[in-house]
């Protein structure tokens, strides 16, 4: 507690209490901005903006579809890219793989590859083996 006298706090508080005027909060005015001069002027009303809200809503959904479907088309694009990339890669990979077969199946290369397993290339020419019929 402080050192003053009871009646000296009391009559402080008295005159706190004195001064404390209450006031009445004032209607906050407009910015004033483009927007709130279009709709108190005149050029439309706020009846008629609260009018035209769902039609305001719908043309703004309207645009999020359109934000989204770009966004999954591109998306498609760059998968479809990708794809055809790898189409182009396997092509080329088949069409090395079907010429290094085509290599390996030459008349060299398999006498190359069967004189390593011990086989050799016959020097005398294939010969007819015939059956006859009237044999029995």
């Amino acid at each position: 507690m402080s050192n003053r006298l009871r009646t000296e706090i009391q009559e402080e508080e008295e005159e706190a209490k004195q001064l404390v005027v209450e006031e009445k909060p004032q209607k906050k005015e407009l910015p004033d901005n483009l927007f709130t001069r279009f709709l108190t002027k005149g050029v439309i009303s706020t009846d008629d903006a609260t009018r035209a809200l769902p039609f305001i809503l719908y043309v703004a959904m309207l645009g999020m579809f359109y934000i989204a479907n770009r966004h999954l088309s591109e998306n498609n694009i760059r998968e479809l890219d990708k794809v055809s990339k790898e189409v182009k890669e396997l092509s080329w990979e088949y069409k090395s793989t079907k010429a290094d077969l085509a290599f390996k199946s030459t008349l060299t290369e398999v006498a190359k590859r069967a004189d390593t397993l011990g086989l050799k290339e016959s020097n005398e020419p294939p010969q007819k083996i015939t059956v006859k019929e009237d044999a029995q």
